[in-house]
């Protein structure tokens, strides 16, 4: 967007004009993620959430190109959501009870054998990246990349898992379908039930449905899953350096993270201990100096960059990266 739009856009929202451009942008972000109301009050009521976001947007990449932040933001498919409404609807990781923390000692971690810079998705070992949808089933999609990226090195092919498999199928492992869900009962129900089926055998719904797993379209399996120690960043770089990509738990909680468009996502406002959503981390890198963790998130590819964020590293444990961090093992 040239600058001089920017400002007199910016200019128009703060002293609240109405404006044939803001109208327009409205109409096309519309078509463009393909958002049909129900009713004017709610068409009213999205307008006002999207404007109010358009704002934040425009203020923070004006501040970014000033130097001010490493990232941008963007009007992606949640701009018309608030932050309460999105974490209440799409962030379902559920926290772990203490008693579930069996800590793996990780042995002392020798910088120099651990490579600078990671990539799993080089390797082939990361599937396509999904949206859930108005579903919290984010516990689900990264318990699954998480273990694809196993049977991947054990089979020699990437085949996507079926999270809708673990919502539908879960719930007597303790996990509750679209209303969120635990990474380690994810794994507890493979472990359970002798598989998962493939994301082409039972494909992705948005919703709760029957269970109907089928050995048939099994197409993952684990024995058991390992729980790194709590908030070592320096141990989740060694086990995603040496064994692949692992689930873990973020604080998704700011309207910073849901709009994020690119580049290094560093807020040091963002808790270590309000970790209310999972991912995946597929590997981590520097870039101009600055460390990061390179992370698969699960509400498709208009968000972020091309689906994945670049989150700080070595920042203290920025919202939560290595608060609960698990891996599954065949």
């Amino acid at each position: 967007m040239h600058i001089l739009h920017v400002v007199l856009l910016l200019d128009f929202l703060v002293l609240g004009h109405s404006s044939s451009a803001l109208n327009k942008m409205w109409e096309e972000w519309k078509v463009k993620h393909h958002k049909v109301y129900d009713n004017q009050t709610e068409i009213i009521f999205r307008r006002a959430v999207w404007q109010k976001n358009m704002l934040l947007v425009l203020t923070h990449n004006q501040e970014a190109s000033a130097g001010k932040h490493s990232f941008t933001l963007g009007m992606n498919h949640l701009a018309d959501m608030t932050a309460e409404e999105i974490n209440e609807r799409l962030n379902g990781l559920k926290l772990e009870e203490p008693a579930h923390f069996t800590n793996l000692t990780i042995k002392e971690v020798n910088s120099l054998s651990t490579p600078q810079s990671m990539d799993w998705r080089k390797s082939g070992l990361v599937s396509p990246v999904q949206n859930q949808g108005l579903c919290g089933s984010c516990w689900a999609f990264s318990s699954m990349g998480a273990l694809e990226g196993q049977m991947k090195k054990r089979t020699g092919v990437l085949v996507p898992l079926s999270p809708q498999n673990l919502v539908d199928c879960s719930t007597s492992d303790g996990n509750h379908g679209c209303r969120g869900g635990y990474i380690s009962k994810a794994f507890s129900y493979v472990i359970r039930n002798g598989g998962v089926d493939s994301e082409k055998f039972y494909p992705y719904e948005h919703q709760n449905g029957k269970c109907r797993y089928s050995v048939k379209g099994k197409a993952g399996y684990c024995s058991n899953y390992h729980i790194l120690p709590q908030g070592d960043e320096r141990a989740l770089q060694a086990v995603v350096a040496s064994v692949g990509p692992v689930a873990v738990a973020v604080n998704a909680m700011l309207s910073s993270f849901h709009l994020y468009r690119g580049g290094l996502y560093n807020v040091p406002g963002c808790n270590p201990r309000f970790i209310n959503h999972a991912v995946l981390v597929v590997g981590y890198g520097t870039d101009r100096g600055q460390d990061y963790w390179l992370v698969k998130n699960s509400w498709g590819t208009m968000w972020g960059e091309e689906g994945f964020i670049r989150l700080a590293r070595n920042k203290n444990n920025l919202c939560g990266i290595a608060s609960f961090a698990v891996y599954p093992t065949l």
